[in-house]
């Protein structure tokens, strides 16, 4: 049988769902069904995104993770980031409806809010975000009331799809540190006997690798005259000590899986230490890129109607700025930045051997 297009997208069955809930477009205006679109279109994104992350966090929660699947890994990490950035240049049609336009329609979407998008939560739960570390609406479990039906009295299939994603783990952020827990150190396996010496005689190295490069900087600081001595070097010892303290935390599956995120950083060049590199930064550039979107949607929102209460009960624009601002799950990939120093300045890696191809010569 030919396949046409229109059957293949499902065209029509699509066409029918722009209706809101009198479903019959007839009775909407223009901006509602501008309104309903675009955040269909969101959810639609939303759906690609969580499959994408879905397949990545059961290619990291394999022991051993194939070496081979690393560039696909970092392939569908770049097109998660540019599904957001796609997402984003949603907002400017948004932001065609003046106040007056959305106004007509906006009472209708009480109690209603975006706060209600279980793809959205699925995905923070997917990733790793932490009950304790959301904010206003989303505070002691929460978010999760707010997936109910309208009673609050019953569940719903929101309700019931986040549900389910906190029962599929491990998480995102789980499954990577486990991968890079297993990472080897200076050659030293977390199986080996000696590899907390290993590790713990390696963040030493770099720390004292790490305080000549700031002594240097310091100097550099004071040779312009523009800050009082003593107010340089309480800065810079302050970054330095939360350095030690980031490193050397009493929790030793966190202590060693940040010095293999500063291994991999620090020796990136290394064949072997390449790709789980670019896999860290494609980490760091999916979070940003989700981080721009909750921004970019604070600044829709704003510009249209400005910084009233949201639908749902929330602050509105205050409470999306906030979770742009804190809504962060691979925290120890950003915070590790701040403790890198140049290549000249690394301890050096005597033996490098572990890190490199294998030669293979024919018999």
């Amino acid at each position: 049988m030919a396949t046409t297009y229109w059957d293949y997208i499902r065209v029509e069955q699509l066409l029918r769902l722009q209706g809101g809930i009198p479903d019959d477009e007839s009775e909407l205006t223009d901006h509602e069904v501008l309104f309903i679109v675009v955040h269909q279109v969101f959810e639609l994104w939303f759906k690609l995104a969580l499959r994408e992350l879905t397949t990545l966090r059961d290619l990291f929660k394999q022991d051993p993770v194939p070496e081979e699947s690393l560039s696909g890994a970092v392939a569908s990490m770049d097109r998660l980031a540019r599904i957001f950035r796609s997402a984003v240049s949603h907002f400017e049609v948004l932001e065609s409806l003046n106040t007056r336009d959305y106004l007509d329609f906006r009472d209708k979407l009480f109690p209603a809010s975006g706060f209600q998008s279980a793809q959205m939560r699925e995905m923070e739960v997917l990733l790793g975000m932490k009950d304790e570390d959301r904010i206003g609406l989303g505070a002691d479990g929460k978010y999760l009331e707010a997936l109910k039906d309208p009673t609050g009295q019953s569940e719903s299939p929101a309700f019931d799809r986040v549900r389910r994603r906190m029962a599929d783990t491990p998480s995102l952020l789980r499954a990577v540190g486990t991968w890079l827990h297993r990472t080897p150190i200076r050659g030293s396996q977390p199986t080996d006997g000696d590899d907390e010496a290993v590790v713990d005689a390696f963040l030493e190295d770099y720390m004292v690798a790490l305080r000549k490069a700031t002594d240097e900087t310091v100097a550099q600081v004071l040779g312009t005259g523009l800050m009082p001595e003593e107010k340089v070097h309480a800065r810079y010892d302050a970054e330095i000590e939360q350095a030690r303290t980031f490193f050397f935390c009493e929790d030793r599956r966190l202590r060693r899986i940040r010095a293999a995120v500063l291994f991999i950083e620090s020796y990136r060049e290394l064949p072997l230490l390449a790709w789980p590199r670019k896999m860290l930064a494609k980490l760091v550039e999916l979070e940003q890129s989700m981080v721009v979107f909750r921004q970019r949607h604070a600044r829709m929102v704003e510009r249209v109607i400005g910084r009233r209460i949201g639908t749902g009960g929330s602050s509105g624009v205050d409470y999306l700025d906030e979770t742009a601002l804190k809504y962060r799950v691979f925290k120890d990939l950003w915070a590790v930045r701040t403790f890198q120093i140049p290549a000249d300045a690394l301890p050096v890696l005597e033996d490098p051997s572990p890190y490199e191809f294998s030669e293979r010569f024919d018999a």
